[in-house]
């Protein structure tokens, strides 16, 4: 079963091919041009240099958030498109999950954080197999997040953080848990992380129309929108 699996929840993202439970390649994309200009181009590149062509693509997979709206926006339509044309199914992976992927049986649970600006972060924490949720996605700013967790951090000895949120506000998790934190030094690239999570669950895959994107959060153009509707006029 060959799967291709792509990440476009940051500026950089990353895609992936894999076959069988393994990864044959992952390769981050390139961060100073938009998703928009990269895709599907990067797509193609990854397959060609994995040795295969899009004929060949069993199961599509994507990262459906949180992370950058407008390029959860582009990736999954993009995604949607080649399932279209390629008449296959798609297994939508939260951002979240993905990252949590990487730290499985590592700690007593695992807390994502990712970067949402605005002095927030999108956050959720697991159990130490980084699939069963403890706290629901949230997004709130560092120190209220750790505050809303509190009483499920209480018992834990050691919880690893991963994601760009957990490496910004890295001060703020260490004074509050200590050495109770094991903080990764830079972001996992998710790309591979979610088509090995689609090929260990094939029944996840759903049609292409029925993607749905985790925001999480309102988006700043709908709040902008709304503080216009709402402001007085002169």
């Amino acid at each position: 079963m060959l799967t291709l699996a792509l990440d476009t929840s940051s500026a950089a993202g990353s895609a992936a091919v894999v076959r069988d439970g393994r990864v044959v390649i992952e390769r981050a994309g390139d961060g100073s041009r938009t998703h928009g200009e990269r895709l599907p181009a990067e797509l193609m590149a990854v397959l060609r240099d994995a040795g295969v062509t899009v004929k060949d693509v069993d199961r599509l997979a994507v990262a459906v958030g949180p992370g950058s709206f407008t390029g959860l926006r582009v990736g999954i339509a993009t995604i949607q498109g080649l399932a279209v044309a390629l008449g296959t199914h798609v297994t939508p992976v939260s951002t979240f999950e993905a990252l949590a992927w990487h730290a499985r049986d590592d700690a007593d649970a695992v807390a994502t954080w990712i970067d949402a600006h605005r002095g927030e972060v999108f956050a959720t924490l697991f159990t130490r197999d980084g699939r069963t949720t403890i706290e629901a996605p949230s997004s709130l700013p560092p120190a209220a997040t750790l505050d809303a967790w509190s009483p499920a951090l209480a018992p834990l000895a050691r919880v690893r953080w991963l994601g760009d949120g957990a490496v910004r506000y890295r001060d703020v998790i260490e004074a509050r848990l200590g050495s109770r934190a094991a903080i990764d030094a830079a972001p996992p690239l998710i790309a591979g992380a979610i088509g090995l999570i689609a090929d260990a669950e094939p029944d996840r895959a759903v049609r292409p129309h029925a993607l749905v994107p985790l925001y999480v959060r309102r988006s700043d153009a709908e709040l902008a929108r709304d503080r216009r509707e709402t402001t007085p006029k002169a």
